[in-house]
């Protein structure tokens, strides 16, 4: 069975077949480096949210880059995906979201959390960071529902502290220049720790008293003692979408 079959099997098939006026579709071979940005919510909640549509537009201006999206399938969906052993793919291309170089997910409130976690199984991507090696994509997260990033700090390899616009492209430069060396995850990580406002949890020791309040915080070798939360300087300098989906 084929992802399109299933579209007559479940209530609204318009949640999952893109094609919406001004969405982006790129050559996968003619790019360096494919991400995938996922709202992990429905598609009719995670359709208006600003933030990833800025995150889109930017990463898609680029020659070298893809973007494509995804959502959290509803229950009907779901049932047929795991029944049929099919993974989550997304809207523009219908590619398996483990296919993607860089998987950003869009964390706007806590009530995501599991979804964000049962995205990654459908998807047949282990679900904790310390679990996935190179032949997984890099696992981003970002929104202010991680301002506090430790409930979730086990199933990220990185998470952005503060705003995106900016260090968005950074870390995909810094993917990019690791990609070419050829190095090992742990030497992207450690890069991906030198850039502004990105916290790497497996770079840091956490402490918890008998009643789950922190008791100390300290970085794993020569990790940064502190990520600082980053800032746009200017929102009349800032890149926001001029043709949203």
């Amino acid at each position: 069975m084929k992802r399109e079959d299933l579209l007559n099997l479940v209530a609204r098939p318009s949640r999952y077949i893109g094609g919406e006026v001004n969405s982006i579709r790129k050559d996968h071979e003619k790019v360096r480096t494919k991400v995938a940005l996922i709202f992990p919510d429905a598609y009719e909640i995670g359709i208006s949210h600003l933030g990833l549509k800025i995150l889109y537009e930017i990463i898609n201006s680029r020659d070298d880059l893809l973007a494509e999206r995804a959502y959290a399938p509803w229950l009907d969906m779901e049932e047929l995906l795991r029944r049929h052993n099919m993974p989550l793919s997304s809207q523009e291309s219908a590619t398996p979201l483990s296919m993607f170089d860089i998987l950003g997910f869009t964390i706007p409130y806590e009530l995501t959390y599991t979804n964000i976690l049962n995205i990654l199984d459908l998807s047949g991507i282990p679900v904790r960071s310390e679990e996935r090696g190179v032949a997984y994509p890099l696992i981003i997260g970002g929104g202010s529902a991680v301002f506090n990033p430790e409930p979730m700090a086990d199933f990220f390899d990185a998470i952005v502290i503060g705003d995106g616009e900016e260090v968005i492209t950074e870390i995909i430069d810094c993917y990019q220049k690791w990609k070419e060396e050829k190095g090992t995850k742990d030497e992207l990580l450690r890069l991906l720790s030198g850039i502004e406002g990105v916290y790497v949890p497996s770079l840091f020791h956490i402490e918890y008293k008998d009643d789950g309040n922190i008791r100390s915080v300290y970085p794993v070798g020569n990790a940064a003692e502190k990520v600082k939360r980053r800032v746009i300087a200017s929102l009349d300098k800032a890149s926001f979408p001029v043709r949203p989906i």
